[in-house]
């Protein structure tokens, strides 16, 4: 008698809807706050910094370097952090493979363009007061839009990095019964 085979679903990942991702982008900046909170009393401590400006710009390298340390832990490993744990998202390789630390890297390195083009331009032009929210948000936004450009909805980083969002089932739980 020979052993039953399993069958193995072949069918790519489910795509993950946007409103998904970009609320999962929320509660990400959320948790962040900690980390970044955390890793900024670490530098300030270890380094006495006493003043905001004293050692700026390497507080600054610092805290770049958490974060991908964060992301790409979290992304090399199980392909979720935590905020995408609670919107059920991974973030696997373009054939749906874990993704190893060099793409990772890339990701994080590729997810600055949400932000970093438009607080270029807003330092370019001297920009001030709301000018200095307008700019990073209007990339922020023209950003998000790029996933209307992708067949496969993905952002564009995601894409270059050859990565891309799913959209994994809840895990199931039992079934609660009534015992009276």
């Amino acid at each position: 008698m020979e052993p039953a085979v399993t069958e193995i679903s072949l069918e790519p990942l489910p795509r993950a809807p946007l409103k998904n991702r970009l609320l999962c982008i929320v509660y990400e900046a959320m948790l962040l706050f900690g980390v970044l909170f955390i890793a900024t009393w670490l530098f300030s401590t270890l380094l006495q910094q006493r003043h905001a400006l004293y050692l700026r710009d390497a507080l600054q390298d610092w805290l770049f370097i958490v974060l991908g340390l964060y992301f790409g832990w979290f992304w090399t490993h199980g392909g979720q952090t935590l905020a995408m744990k609670t919107w059920h998202l991974r973030v696997v390789g373009r054939d749906g493979t874990a993704l190893r630390w060099r793409h990772a890297l890339l990701r994080y390195a590729l997810c600055w363009l949400w932000f970093l083009p438009g607080l270029v331009i807003a330092k370019l032009i001297g920009a001030q007061g709301w000018m200095l929210v307008l700019l990073p948000g209007a990339n922020f936004v023209l950003w998000a839009l790029t996933s209307r450009l992708d067949a496969e909805r993905q952002f564009l980083h995601d894409r270059l990095a050859h990565t891309r969002i799913v959209l994994m089932s809840p895990p199931m739980t039992a079934p609660i019964t009534d015992k009276h």
